[in-house]
């Protein structure tokens, strides 16, 4: 099992992560979206496309676009479609 934490608090826990680049991208049911919060910011990648980001906040303190995902991938990237990925401190564990 895999888990994202971020200051004790278990963001996302699955067995059906898939890791790309080192990455673990969590299916969309697996995430705590009760602690996301959409975030403005974007970023390119050549072969997956246009990621968007989340703010993670947990009692208060929040980590600024630490997760993000592809909503509308390349076709190269189409398994990781709407998967949530975690970074800037957020713990992953298996």
């Amino acid at each position: 099992m895999t888990k994202a934490i971020w200051k004790e608090q278990v963001l996302a826990d699955s067995d059906k992560c898939i890791e790309v680049e080192g990455n673990a991208y969590f299916p969309p049911a697996a995430v705590n979206t009760a602690l996301l919060t959409p975030n403005e910011t974007t970023s390119v990648c050549g072969w997956k496309g246009t990621a968007r980001y989340y703010d993670v906040t947990v009692d208060d303190e929040t980590n600024s676009a630490a997760a993000w995902y592809y909503p509308e991938p390349k076709a190269a990237a189409e398994e990781i479609r709407d998967y949530v990925a975690f970074w800037k401190g957020v713990e992953i564990h298996d």
